[in-house]
């Protein structure tokens, strides 16, 4: 079940009970092309620079993955969809979106 309240440009606050329910709340909020391709590259150049991190044994690139990843995404938000991140509303199941939207994208079920 999906409760919206002060639907008021992009302030709705939204509850879901399952990740089922809030992917294609997810999927809605990443509607332009620009966008979602920026959360591809973010989230991969945020995978690289964590794994790399932890191949040189680096805590300050640890802390900066997420800045990368969430970067690129950001600037998909705030200047081609213009709107805020889901992160914001909700970091845990946006982060597995943001995973599923990469991983539907890198086996050819949603175009890049």
């Amino acid at each position: 079940m999906i409760e919206s309240q002060a639907h008021d440009a992009g302030t709705a606050t939204e509850t879901f009970q399952s990740f089922a329910e809030f992917y294609p709340y997810y999927l809605g909020e990443h509607s332009n092309t620009i966008c979602r391709r920026l959360h591809v590259i973010g989230t991969l150049a945020g995978f690289v620079v964590a794994m790399a991190s932890l191949a040189l044994w680096s805590p300050l690139g640890l802390l900066l993955s997420p800045v990368v990843g969430y970067g690129f995404a950001w600037v998909g938000h705030f200047f081609f969809e213009h709107n805020k991140p889901a992160t914001f509303r909700h970091p845990w199941w946006s982060f597995r979106g943001d995973m599923k939207l990469l991983r539907e994208t890198l086996t050819f079920e949603r175009p890049f």
